[in-house]
């Protein structure tokens, strides 16, 4: 999800500014960081549940939008909307069948399924998956792509 949603909003997210601060002026000041401590310590303390809480209401991103435009500068042609083997090589993950078969023992698929049907219906049901997980963790997918 990382790579279609961007590492930058995920890594942004859990830096706290007020703690810096504070450590900065304890060690200056003995008598003025014990005066200071008391106001700052209930400014930080509801800074922090804000700054917990203004993760949560992320923007849906338009997955659809942001795949075409990866496919557009990929060198292969590739049929993400329908291929988990596509989708994995256009977000630049490993699609070998270890790799699939791994992903799809995390998603749910059972062992039992694996060893029983084909790749072609654990693959399917893979992409479906991804789909849907995509779009309960904020994306955008169009319906067609989660049918």
């Amino acid at each position: 999800m990382g790579r279609i949603f961007g590492k930058d909003k995920e890594e942004e997210a859990p830096t706290p500014a007020p703690e810096p601060a504070a450590e900065e002026v304890a060690p200056g000041d003995a008598p003025a960081a014990s005066e200071a401590a008391p106001s700052e310590a209930p400014a930080g303390t509801e800074e922090a549940p804000a700054a917990a809480a203004s993760p949560e209401p992320i923007a849906q991103v338009d997955v659809a939008a942001i795949l075409t435009k990866m496919e557009a500068e990929h060198p292969e042609d590739l049929d993400w909307k329908r291929s988990i083997v596509d989708l994995m090589k256009l977000v630049g993950m490993d699609s070998s069948y270890g790799a699939r078969k791994e992903l799809a023992l995390e998603l749910g698929y059972s062992q039992a399924d694996i060893d029983s049907k084909g790749s072609a219906e654990m693959n399917m049901w893979l992409h479906k998956q991804v789909m849907k997980s995509l779009a309960e963790n904020g994306g955008k997918v169009p319906a067609d792509l989660l049918d």
